[in-house]
C-alpha cells in the first residue's frame, strides 16, 4: 500500500449515497416552494398592474374617440385582431361590442384607433 497511515483508514465505498432519498425529496420540496414563493408574487403583481394599466389606456380610448359610448372592455387575447396582447373593445348601448384598438403586450395607449382616421 503506502507509507501513508491517514490513507489507510479512508474508506472508499462511494457506492451510497451522501444523504438519505427522503432527505433529497425533502429539499427539493423545499427549493421548489422557495422558488415558487419568489417567482409568484412577481407574475402576480405584473398580471394586476398589465390589468389596470389596459383598462385605464381602454377608458381613455373610448372617452376620447366615442364619448357616447355605452362602456368599454379591455382583455389579453393570444389570438385577437391586432396581433396578441391587450385588446380594447368599446360597448355601445344596448352592450355589443366593437373592437377600438389594440393595447399591445404591455398594455399602452394605443397610436391607431380602428376605423378612425389619424
Amino acid at each position: 500500500m503506502t507509507n501513508h497511515p491517514e490513507l489507510a483508514i479512508h474508506d472508499d465505498d462511494d457506492s451510497r449515497p451522501l444523504h438519505g432519498s427522503r432527505r433529497r425529496r425533502l429539499t427539493q420540496i423545499v427549493v421548489l416552494l422557495c422558488v415558487l414563493g419568489l417567482v409568484l408574487p412577481t407574475i402576480l403583481t405584473t398580471l394586476s398592474v398589465s390589468t389596470a394599466t389596459a383598462e385605464r389606456a381602454c377608458e381613455i380610448t373610448v372617452a376620447a374617440y366615442y364619448p357616447d359610448a355605452g362602456g368599454f372592455r379591455a382583455g389579453f387575447e393570444l389570438f385577437g385582431q391586432g396581433g396578441p396582447g391587450w385588446q380594447c373593445y368599446r360597448l355601445n348601448q344596448s352592450g355589443a361590442e366593437s373592437y377600438l384598438a389594440p393595447l399591445g403586450l404591455l398594455p399602452g395607449l394605443p397610436s391607431v384607433v380602428h376605423g378612425q382616421r389619424s
